[in-house]
């Protein structure tokens, strides 16, 4: 492979340096180094951090792959800045055993986009009755390490004690999706003044808090690692904090969205504001851009979940839960949480990849930009602002909450191990 030398970036937002690829490894990172045999990459007065890593991605594929499949999901992530994304498991078949996580897995190492590691299901077709194949699904070429049942709760106390306990054998980790089924049946939006008004059903808060308290209790019980999905309200933020204060093995993450919008956009009846968890108040909204910003939620994850058209292009009740969002998160990001000076790009780089890879063992991403480290890194011109539109999206589906909004920053590279998968904004 041939060598990139990477111009005058500015290392985390440090002072700028250069940066010397040479083949799939970081050769050399300092001042005025020598471009003799390399291709240059100007890139003064851009950002360069590790590529990102998202730890909550829906890929669709097998089974829906009118939504999305490993090849447009992968390219979207490269397009905002991604080198590895975990797939959930809900898909058709469900990614309950070895056969379906490692045909995930193969299909991530054949497009090549981006690292695809597979998350596989608690229990058996995420209906919560019995634990499906940890074990084999851990042992297998995918070698899974996360078990989650994203998209529903494993709300049975008895199953996640023996889900926890199964997988710290192994290290390994429970994500679990946060929502007592039994206060949310018929829920259409965050349960408030706003719902009150609109006369929709409510999704009270205590339905995502109530599940966490007793699961960070359970993990502290057996001794094993619990990680929160999508935590969306202030509630659930004091809740971690205190498991943390414990000692409980617990991490969170927070999506793009509920750092920056609220249930008071549910009023225009747009289905591309009906997502799970539901947009909550301003209130939780800055509680959570706090928490992110003093570490008691871990993680930035996108929660990407592609729909096609016609399953968003509804009727209010009748619309899919969720957004797409790996071609947009680092943006929301810059917008919430550095324009705002609740984080540096340092700690953007701590929360979009050094943390998500910890979590999720991504061996060799979410390293330092240093020499002898991986290639892995995303190069972004934190200047630009333009409007978002979904037509120049690389993802299959459109359903952004952003089109026509104004935000910041624009990833113009990234390399996975030294090769480049977007150039100046395109993929190659």
């Amino acid at each position: 492979m041939s060598k990139i030398l990477i111009r005058g970036a500015k290392v985390l937002g440090g002072e700028p340096q250069d940066v010397l690829i040479d083949g799939e490894t970081i050769a050399e990172v300092g001042a005025g180094l020598s471009a003799e045999g390399a291709e240059v990459v100007e890139a003064a007065g851009k950002v360069l951090l590790p590529g990102l890593v998202d730890l909550h991605t829906h890929l669709r594929e097998p089974g829906r792959e009118d939504s999305e499949t490993v090849l447009t999901g992968t390219r979207a992530a490269a397009s905002g800045g991604y080198t590895a994304v975990f797939a959930m498991a809900n898909t058709f078949p469900v990614a309950d055993t070895a056969g379906v996580v490692e045909q995930v897995w193969r299909l991530g190492q054949e497009h090549g986009y981006c690292d695809v590691q597979p998350i596989g299901a608690v229990t058996v077709g995420l209906e919560g009755k019995k634990l499906a194949e940890l074990g084999a699904m851990h042992e297998s070429a995918a070698g899974v390490t996360v078990f989650s049942d994203d998209g529903k709760c494993v709300d049975d106390a008895v199953i996640m004690r023996r889900a926890l306990e199964y997988v710290k054998a192994f290290g390994g980790v429970v994500a679990q999706h946060a929502q007592e089924p039994r206060l949310t049946e018929g829920a259409q939006m965050n349960e408030g003044i706003v719902s009150a008004e609109l006369g929709l059903g409510g999704w009270p808060a205590v339905a995502e808090e109530s599940i966490i308290a007793r699961d960070v209790l359970l993990a502290e019980h057996v001794g094993s690692r619990v990680h929160i999905c999508h935590l969306s309200t202030a509630g659930s933020v004091e809740i971690v904090r205190w498991a943390k204060s414990r000692g409980i093995r617990v991490t969170a993450e927070v999506t793009p969205h509920h750092l920056l919008l609220t249930d008071e956009l549910v009023r225009t009846y747009n289905p591309v504001y009906k997502v799970n968890p539901p947009l909550r108040t301003e209130r939780d909204v800055h509680a959570l851009r706090e928490a992110l910003a003093d570490g008691t939620i871990d993680i930035v994850a996108t929660d990407h979940a592609p729909h096609p058209h016609e399953d968003k292009d509804c009727e209010w009740a009748a619309a899919a839960m969720g957004m797409v969002g790996l071609e947009t998160a680092l943006s929301v990001v810059q917008e919430t949480m550095v324009d705002t000076g609740l984080l540096d790009w340092a700690g953007v780089a701590d929360r979009m990849s050094v943390k998500p890879a910890q979590i999720g063992q991504a061996t060799g991403h979410g390293r330092p930009v240093s020499a002898g480290e991986p290639a892995n890194l995303a190069l972004v011109d934190t200047e630009y602002r333009g409007q978002v539109d979904p037509a120049g999206f690389a993802s299959r589906s459109r359903n952004t909450p952003y089109q026509g909004r104004e935000l910041p920053g624009r990833v113009t590279h990234t390399w996975l191990r030294g090769k480049a998968t977007l150039v100046d904004g395109k993929l190659t």
